[in-house]
């Protein structure tokens, strides 16, 4: 734990106090979304301090040209950018003509900054005394609406408190905008038109190559204690901004009120030669509800998705809060209702890491979504891979395979390789195979076997066929070696033979035959349609089998474990209990030469195989592999604690898993690896509903059947979730004593609790 400032609070994130050191982190952890658009909790008003200004359009990026020191062929040619898109929440705010600004006040006090995630609202308050010794109280508030996607509302509201006061508000859009993250400082935006209509305000731009056009626009409403006014508004413009001008004169201890809404429209919902229209339409159904209504709107929103998707925790608030707010960003950054946007490891509330997708929601996010929401939403992000198929055959034909092979990106917004680090791009290959094996956890969970026939197989015949060609014979051997890698542990580079790859690739290539076989057996026209679209022949297939059969695995005989690599048994074993404190996080203290030769591992590697197909290893195996590497792990990758806790469930050891959860629960919350104000880390947030759900709850699809084996925390009187399985809700209730499940609907189902099968019937509570 780095930080400690967040108040405990079972349905909001909570900050009293203002400290200026803190601004940038707090402006990640209060960020607001919608799964259309996001923004890091930049104040409305003007701040002089340190800041990071972030608002971001999903699905809009830019492709930043590479920058390296030494090109190597098959590099990509550009590293993709989530844009920073025009700002507009800004409100200038004047008193006196003086201009509010937080780092410049003489005074500030009653600071309280609320992320409100019951009901999908952001609000701060504070009292401060300007340098003209004019003392004020502003209260503000604002949501992105769920329900109209494309628009957000602010109230904004200063009370004088010692004096009468002229007070101005000048609401702007601002396209003046640019990146935390850019490789060469280029434009990213080309504004094509500033325009005005009474109160109204756009602005249109282009993203630079991409050409992605958008219009930023708003509106206002004036309020003197809550009743409307009529105020005047002077217009105010440039090149890249609009602004409007508001000025009353208000008594001491009267409020006045701004209701701004703004937002964004996109051509990839719209016409492009249509967006003024499409935004001015926009702005009069959201100044026609007003501000009240669509916060009641989002709160409903808000109601119907944690109606679903909540995990409540009795008797360990900073628990509860924790897991609440890994789900509350999972759903502010993707809501499932686009098949061409995915989960970008920072969502809406950063630039780092660039691309929209990693294998992260393949192997993490897809779960939570499966089980949470109707399952059309998993079959989304997997028909986006699908999509994305032909670039994944470029991107492996740009580093001389053939024949079809597909290698997916490491990071992706259109199917295009935009990474830029060779250890990753050329040798992080074992992406692939999460790609595969979510086809399997999806008809393995849903039992929806049609889109394997439909789409999923041809990935699966590209994947596999990229793995065949990858491995190379060893003669010495007499097997099948993968050189040349990096595993899921980033520590290690440039490696031969790590275990988790070869693993998953053996695996992608029996999963590929097997498939090939059922569809032929029960789906001929598409198998016939298939094999006409790949041109696979039996030779090639008994080609693909030659290398999962003769897959080689490195193994230590001394200590009965699957080796992480070649080598790793050459490293200076030292534990990391034995590791200087003061040397922690390694990623920022040592050389990266140093972490390669050491023995620490930054995620789970041959734990990441171990859990992912669990089925085929003992729980004596599990246990033994555990304790091998788990004190070797830093656990500086957000994707680590996850595994380790739901591991550690799995072998009754409970309270090394609470520990594990509640890093993985509080990761950014308490800034474990000292970057949170770079953003969240919102694609592991689902690992935290894993810890809970697969770990503690030890939900598992055995034999066709739901099945669960309980565990609680000492600290906790009890804990609930839901999960959608097969299109029948479940809701398990755990506690000391007992465990508790309910189905909705009409409909009964069997599940295994701890081995053993029970039947839940409808409106009947079954307790084990």
């Amino acid at each position: 734990m780095n930080q400690d400032y967040i108040i405990p609070n079972e349905w909001s994130i909570i900050e009293e106090g203002f400290n200026s050191d803190r601004v940038k982190s707090s402006e990640s952890l209060f960020s607001i979304g919608n799964g259309a658009m996001g923004q890091r909790a930049n104040f409305e008003e003007n701040y002089s301090g340190k800041k990071f200004q972030g608002s971001y359009i999903a699905g809009v990026y830019y492709p930043d040209k590479t920058r390296v020191g030494w090109w190597k062929n098959g590099y990509p040619e550009y590293f993709a950018k989530v844009l920073n898109a025009p700002n507009w929440i800004g409100i200038n705010v004047l008193i006196n003509n003086e201009k509010l600004d937080l780092h410049t006040c003489a005074e500030v006090s009653k600071f309280r900054r609320e992320l409100n995630m019951q009901e999908g609202w952001l609000s701060r308050s504070f009292e401060a005394v300007l340098q003209n010794g004019i003392k004020i109280k502003v209260d503000t508030k604002r949501f992105l609406s769920l329900e109209l996607d494309e628009v957000g509302a602010i109230k904004y509201e200063v009370t004088p408190l010692n004096a009468d006061a002229k007070i101005t508000y000048i609401p702007y859009i601002d396209a003046g905008i640019t990146n935390e993250d850019t490789n060469w400082d280029d434009k990213f935006w080309d504004v094509l038109s500033v325009s005005q209509k009474n109160q109204q305000s756009y602005i249109e731009a282009r993203t630079m190559k991409t050409h992605f056009y958008t219009c930023t626009f708003m509106e206002s409403r004036l309020f003197i204690n809550d009743h409307a006014i009529a105020a005047g508004c002077n217009n105010e413009q440039t090149s890249t901004d609009s602004s409007c001008r508001y000025q009353q004169d208000i008594k001491e201890n009267q409020t006045f009120t701004i209701h701004k809404f703004g937002g964004y429209v996109v051509d990839r919902n719209h016409k492009k030669e249509e967006l003024v229209t499409a935004a001015a339409a926009i702005l009069d159904k959201a100044v026609h509800f007003g501000f009240d209504a669509l916060l009641e709107m989002q709160k409903q929103s808000w109601a119907r998705i944690w109606s679903m998707s909540d995990i409540t925790i009795e008797g360990d608030v900073k628990a509860q809060q924790g897991i609440r707010f890994n789900i509350f960003q999972l759903n502010q950054t993707y809501l499932g209702t686009d098949t061409s946007l995915n989960i970008g490891p920072k969502g809406f509330t950063g630039e780092k890491y660039g691309g929209s997708t990693y294998w992260d929601t393949e192997a993490y996010c897809i779960p939570f979504y499966m089980a949470t929401k109707d399952q059309s939403v998993a079959r989304n992000l997997l028909e986006y891979r699908y999509n994305h198929l032909e670039k994944a055959i470029e991107n492996a034909e740009k580093l001389g395979f053939k024949n079809g092979a597909a290698l997916y990106p490491m990071v992706t917004m259109s199917g295009e390789e935009c990474h830029n680090e060779w250890e990753i791009t050329f040798e992080e290959i074992h992406r692939n195979g999460a790609i595969a094996f979510a086809i399997f956890n999806y008809y393995r969970f849903t039992d929806d076997y049609s889109y394997i026939p439909e789409k999923g197989l041809e990935v699966l015949i590209g994947i596999a066929r990229f793995w065949q060609q990858r491995a190379t014979f060893s003669s010495d051997k007499g097997k099948f070696m993968i050189l040349g890698v990096t595993g899921p542990n980033e520590y290690e580079n440039n490696i031969n033979n790590n275990w988790y790859t070869n693993y998953i690739a053996k695996w992608c290539i029996e999963y590929a035959l097997e498939n090939i076989g059922v569809v032929k057996t029960n789906h001929f026209s598409d198998y016939n349609r298939i094999k006409e679209k790949t041109n696979f022949s039996d030779e090639e297939l008994k080609a693909w089998k030659k290398v999962a059969d003769h897959m080689y695995f490195p193994f230590s005989e001394k200590h009965n474990v699957f080796l992480q690599q070649d080598g790793f048994l050459d490293k200076e074993l030292i534990s990391v209990a034995n590791l200087d404190n003061t040397q922690r996080p390694i990623n920022q203290k040592w050389s990266w030469d140093r972490i390669l030769r050491s023995p620490y591992i930054k995620q789970a590697d041959t734990l990441q195989g171990f859990y992912m197909f669990e089925e085929h290893f003992s729980i004596e195996e599990l246990e033994r592999h555990f304790d091998f590497y788990e004190p070797f792990t830093v656990h500086e990758s957000s994707l680590s604690p996850c595994v380790h806790s739901i591991q550690a469930a799995r072998l009754n050891r409970t309270e090394q898993a609470y520990k594990f959860y509640l890093r993985a629960a509080r990761l950014d919350l308490d800034d474990y690896n000292h970057e949170v104000e770079d953003g969240l880390h919102i694609t592991s947030m689902a690992g935290t509903w894993m810890s809970i759900v697969e770990g503690f709850g030890g939900m598992r699809v055995l034999n066709n059947t739901l099945s669960f084996s309980p565990k609680i925390p000492k600290g906790w009187k009890s804990y609930s979730f839901k999960v959608n399985f097969r299109n029948q809700v479940l809701t398990i209730h755990v506690t000391q004593n007992e465990t508790n499940f309910e189905i909705d609907g009409q409909n009964e189902i069997n599940i295994m609790v701890n081995d053993a099968l029970f039947t839940v019937h409808p409106n009947t509570l079954q307790t084990v």
